[in-house]
């Protein structure tokens, strides 16, 4: 497969401005939910057809009033029947967007090192569930999987299982075919919460969950690659009459279409996610990343392992970044819903804060500083030296520049971990990237990591 020159973060900085800086012109409150609306997209996509969910929206809002913007990307995204995560391969040149594990295997063999250093560093236990949010189409899995294969004389003792959470009908079928060539079988327990499983090629078990929480217990290592980015988020608008929180509504002046409202009072989300010393005049929070965060940090805490978390994001210091994505362009986040992807900027201090002290935290690490720190300089050299193919030189070298380039990939994703306190030789209860050089045996990525 042909592999995109692009991400979702380059492209969102190369091409365009989101609705928030004209609705930042505004600081009047309207007297009415529809006195008032904020368009969200270019005048070219005005004419786009109305889809089932957007139909599905509007008779929600016309029965209920206008809805927070956390209820529409988790209608948009989620929806059992016309939810785009649900029916969609979005992945690749096909789709409408490209990840690094599908730009270069090298970033997924680097992924698999971290686990099994982190592995070795907590002592080798005898077992290791490896559980990934929101596989994809299960390729970091896949390349982890090889990496684990590669070192099985170092593993061969462990007893290693893959268990995926995964909401997506489609995609769950595509990882199956990914990792294990279609060799599946669906739980037909209705109360297991497992709904599928089956054999890697290496003969791992595998298996499929709808929610975190039904994972086992147990010592487990975490990975979340772009998935905090899709869950829902509340915005907030500072205005002369104080915070209000941004709403969808049904346009007044085109009822077929969908515009953003501000509150006329201060909700309860209003009262509970703003901070008092609060300094931006535009916020984003995402509850749904708290509770798994605390989830992640809770389970850590009590069974041991780690957590790696990589995604756009930032540390608490960007205002609107709420944008959407249909065949690898921008796209109005209010125009066909159902049809294109929706994601939104990860703080990554909002997701420390509420770890509670339980964990030690590490990064956010830029991915161009993890990546080289993970040693992928040695492995691209290795792979250039054992190949003579000139288009797999310059396929190697167009993934290097894009998962490491400050203007791609490189400076836009970032990597943050969380580790049990006893991994550190310091346990203060926030542990920051400055105190690494003291930790009683580096962690990879976060440290520079020796190659042998």
């Amino acid at each position: 497969m042909t592999r995109l020159p692009a991400g979702r973060s380059l492209l969102a900085v190369a091409l365009g401005v989101s609705w928030q800086h004209r609705l930042l012109r505004h600081h009047v409150v309207p007297a009415a939910w529809r006195r008032q609306c904020f368009g969200a997209g270019s005048k070219a996509e005005d004419s786009s057809p109305v889809t089932p969910l957007l139909k599905h929206l509007m008779f929600k809002i016309k029965s209920t009033g206008p809805i927070t913007v956390a209820e529409y990307m988790r209608e948009v995204l989620t929806n059992p029947v016309k939810g785009y995560y649900m029916h969609h391969d979005m992945l690749g040149e096909k789709g409408d967007f490209v990840t690094s594990p599908e730009i270069s295997q090298i970033f997924g063999e680097l992924i698999g090192i971290w686990y099994v250093s982190e592995w070795m560093a907590t002592g080798k236990p005898k077992t290791l569930q490896l559980v990934e949010l929101g596989p994809g189409r299960g390729t970091l899995t896949d390349d982890i999987l090889r990496v684990f294969n590669q070192l099985g004389s170092l593993l061969n003792k462990c007893d290693i299982s893959i268990h995926l959470v995964e909401v997506s009908p489609k995609l769950s079928e595509i990882q199956a075919l990914t990792l294990t060539g279609g060799k599946i079988q669906s739980e037909l327990d209705v109360t297991s919460p497992v709904y599928m499983k089956g054999i890697s090629k290496a003969g791992i078990p595998i298996f499929w969950y709808r929610e975190l929480q039904d994972v086992p217990q147990g010592t487990s290592f975490y990975l979340a690659h772009e998935f905090f980015d899709a869950l829902p988020i509340h915005k907030f608008q500072r205005t002369e009459q104080g915070w209000r929180e941004v709403l969808i509504d049904i346009n007044p002046k085109a009822p077929d279409q969908l515009c953003f409202v501000l509150a006329p009072s201060a909700t309860p989300a209003t009262e509970y996610f703003i901070q008092g010393k609060e300094a931006r005049d535009h916020v984003e929070v995402c509850p749904d990343a708290g509770i798994l965060i605390q989830r992640l940090a809770c389970r850590i805490q009590e069974d041991g392992g780690a957590a790696l978390i990589a995604d756009y994001g930032h540390n608490g210091n960007k205002t609107d970044t709420f944008r959407s994505f249909r065949s690898h362009k921008l796209h109005d986040v209010l125009i066909a819903p159902g049809t294109a992807d929706l994601t939104a900027d990860v703080d990554f201090s909002y997701l420390q804060t509420m770890t509670q002290g339980r964990v030690a935290t590490l990064g956010p690490l830029k991915q161009q500083e993890f990546l080289k720190n993970m040693g992928i300089d040695v492995r691209l050299q290795v792979l250039l030296q054992n190949s003579s193919d000139t288009a797999m030189h310059k396929h190697l070298l167009q993934s290097y520049d894009m998962l490491m380039n400050p203007k791609k990939m490189g400076d836009r994703f970032n990597f943050f971990a969380l580790l049990p306190h006893q991994r550190l030789a310091h346990s203060d209860q926030k542990v920051n990237l400055q105190h690494t050089k003291s930790l009683s045996a580096p962690v990879a990525g976060f440290g520079e990591l020796v190659w042998k």
